[in-house]
Order: C-alpha cells, then sequence, then structure tokens
C-alpha cells in the first residue's frame, strides 16, 4: 500500500505552492528535491520578480494573474507577512515593438489599468531613466514585484505545517506511473504514492522526457549596481521596468537596499547543457551588454558591481508554460517551461495542480497552456537527432 497520496517533484515555485495547496485540503503529501526551499540553482530566487496585469506575451494570462495575486494576498494575510510590493512596472519601448503593442493588446482586452506618459511625467515618475524620443512609456501603476525567495520559503513552511512531508538532499533519478500508483527514484530510496505531480524546473528535458517538447534552459545573470541620490529609489516612488530596445528587452528594480539598483536582459542568454554545471562567475559580454543599455538609459547609476547572481530560463518552444496532466498517465500531472516569466503565477498554478493531479477537470484557463498545442512536441526526427531514449 502506498505511503502517500501524493508525490511532489521539485519544491522550488510552483512546486512549494503545490504542496502547500495538497496538504491544506487534507492530502498525504510528499515534497522531494535536491536542494532546501529558497535555494540558488534553479529559478526561483534573485530577491525580486515582477507582477503585471499589462501582459505582453499574451492577453490570456490576465485572468490568471488576477487569480495569483488574490492567492499572494492570502499567504501574506496567513503569514502576517509583506512578500508583494506594488511599486508599479514601466514599459518602454517602440510603439510597435513586441513589448508595447502585447501591452496595449492585454490593456484593450481585459480594461488593465495603464497610464500612457507624457515627456514630462515619464521625467516625473522614473527620473534616472532616459527614454528615447521614439519610444512611449506605459506605466501599470498597481504592478509590483514579489520577494521570490520568502515566498517559496514561506509556501515550503505552511505546507509542513499543514502536514506535508519535506525531504531535501537527494536528487530524483527516474519516475514511473500506472494506473493506481507512482514510483519516485531518488539517490538513496525508493517512493510510492497514487499520484505524482512533476514541477521539475530546469530538471524538465530529463524528468518529462516522454513529453518529446524540446525544453531548452538558458543562463540569465543579473546584476546589482551603485547609485547615489533618490533617482532610482523604491522609496521615492521609483518603479521597476521593462525596457525593450534594438538589442532585447531589459529589465530592472528600484534601490530597496545597500546593493543598488537590480538590472538584467529578458532576451537572450547562453544554452544550458547541465543545470548543475551551471557557470556562475560573471561573463564579460553579459555583462557589456547590461553595461550598454544602463549607459543609454540609465546614465546616473554607476559602474560598481554591487552584486551579481545567475538563475536559469527553462524555455518552451513558445515561450509560453506547459500545464497540463501527462497525456499518458491520468495520476500525474506536471507544470514546465515557464520561459522566464512564470514565478509571478505560481501561487495560482500550485492550486490548480493539486486540483488536476486529484481528479479535476482543467481549468478553463489553463486551456491554452496545455501540452498538446501544436508546434510544441518534437518531430521523430528531431527525437532521434537528440539521442534522447
Amino acid at each position: 500500500m502506498s505511503q502517500y497520496d501524493v508525490i511532489v517533484v521539485g519544491v522550488g515555485g510552483v512546486g512549494s505552492s503545490t504542496l502547500y495547496h495538497l496538504a491544506r485540503s487534507g492530502v498525504k503529501v510528499l515534497g522531494l528535491d535536491r536542494f532546501s526551499p529558497g535555494h540558488d540553482r534553479g529559478s526561483s530566487h534573485g530577491g525580486m520578480r515582477m507582477v503585471r496585469r499589462a501582459y505582453y506575451e499574451h492577453p490570456s494570462y490576465v485572468p490568471l494573474v488576477d487569480r495569483a495575486l488574490q492567492e499572494w494576498r492570502e499567504l501574506e494575510e496567513s503569514r502576517e507577512e509583506t512578500l508583494y510590493h506594488p511599486v508599479g512596472i514601466l514599459n518602454v519601448g517602440k510603439n510597435d515593438g513586441p513589448l508595447i503593442s502585447g501591452v496595449r493588446a492585454s490593456v484593450e482586452q481585459h480594461k488593465v489599468d495603464v497610464d500612457e506618459l507624457t515627456p514630462a511625467q515619464f521625467k516625473k515618475r522614473a527620473p534616472g531613466i532616459h527614454r528615447a524620443d521614439d519610444h512611449v512609456a506605459l506605466f501599470e501603476k498597481n504592478a509590483g514585484y514579489l520577494q521570490v525567495e520568502a515566498c517559496v520559503q514561506a509556501y515550503a513552511d505552511e505546507a509542513v505545517k499543514a502536514g506535508a512531508e519535506l525531504r531535501v538532499g537527494g536528487a530524483v533519478r527516474n519516475w514511473s506511473a500506472r494506473t493506481s500508483s507512482v514510483t519516485v527514484e531518488t539517490e538513496s530510496r525508493t517512493f510510492t504514492a497514487g499520484r505524482l505531480v512533476v514541477t521539475p524546473g530546469p530538471w524538465a528535458r530529463d524528468l518529462l522526457l516522454d513529453l518529446c517538447i524540446p525544453f531548452e534552459v538558458r543562463r540569465k545573470p543579473v546584476y546589482w549596481y551603485q547609485t547615489e541620490g533618490n533617482d532610482y529609489q523604491a522609496s521615492k516612488g521609483v518603479p521597476a521596468f521593462l525596457y525593450e530596445t534594438g538589442d532585447g528587452i531589459f529589465y530592472g528594480y528600484p534601490q530597496v537596499d545597500k546593493f543598488g539598483v537590480k538590472v538584467g536582459e529578458h532576451t537572450g542568454g547562453m544554452r544550458v547543457q547541465d543545470p548543475l554545471g551551471l557557470d556562475r562567475g560573471v561573463d564579460p559580454q553579459d555583462q557589456k551588454r547590461v553595461e550598454t543599455f544602463l549607459a543609454d538609459h540609465l546614465p546616473n547609476v554607476k559602474r560598481r558591481c554591487m552584486q551579481h547572481s545567475v538563475c536559469m530560463y527553462t524555455m518552451s518552444p513558445d515561450s509560453h508554460f506547459v500545464i497540463d496532466r501527462h497525456p499518458h498517465h491520468e495520476n500525474v500531472a506536471f507544470a514546465a517551461g515557464l520561459s522566464g516569466h512564470g514565478f509571478k503565477f505560481t501561487s495560482i498554478l500550485g492550486k490548480l495542480l493539486a486540483g488536476i493531479v486529484m481528479g479535476e477537470a482543467i481549468d478553463p484557463d489553463l486551456k491554452f497552456l496545455h501540452c498538446n498545442r501544436p508546434g510544441l512536441r518534437f518531430t521523430d526526427a528531431d527525437f532521434e537527432e537528440t539521442g534522447a531514449v
């Protein structure tokens, strides 16, 4: 007889939320991860993650953002802890570029509260950011950021309080499923349960190999730079930003501590073959791209890098999430390929995954993220070329 009702493999952003929602509903659940909650070896670290309703990637995400925000508020209230900071977000770029046109599409479809700023309004809102004459600025005042490690730790803590068991320190090597049971093999032992949720982050390609989806892991460095004065201070009302240039989309957060402003490039990124072997050093070419952006658009930020971190994006072929019941196993659910914009959703995705694995129908708001959508899978020839078996 299985010792657990459900096993959750991977207790990062989505996994910790799933563990919490299952435990809270009375399910006997085990969470497995190689590392402790809030670690810096995957995608859910680096201090801050944006929350925005004016979603340029696709308007269909907007209802999920709204539901995610409600879940974050409930978590904050239950812990009496601040996790979300509504500092606002500036979207800057050319009118016909993917960022601004995508924001406008979400605004139009879902009536998101966004203001187009005049040059004078922009200068007042973000005095330390230079906007090119042919760029427009759309300000979403009700957006902000989450404290990412604190969010993961909060869900993991609350899950354990609700009765979940959490085991860290051993890698998951393999899993298998039958009609009424699943088996998960780790480095040290084997666990069984009735059902399984797989939230593997950068290890998606290995642990979800039979989906034949070519997940790609990208190396994503971020930097904190020294500032002076109030031009970049969150305490003075300076917002976070997304800025599309001819070189890519860059993002940044106002200064909230001694390390200065946080900035990175959302586009691009070197391919990672082995997540455990990720190069965590400073790459001069990556840093040059970021510092060129700073010189052009945040000229008052000093070139003294106060802190540096590296995380990973696990990209799907179309840069949209893949969340579904496993097509070959009714008792297995999964989430993968969050493609660098998924953390804000983890609160609601965990709740929805908990429902899916317990047999509930797929929520309508997830339909556009299912695993059988066109263009997502390998062809047979592509699969053979990878050497995957």
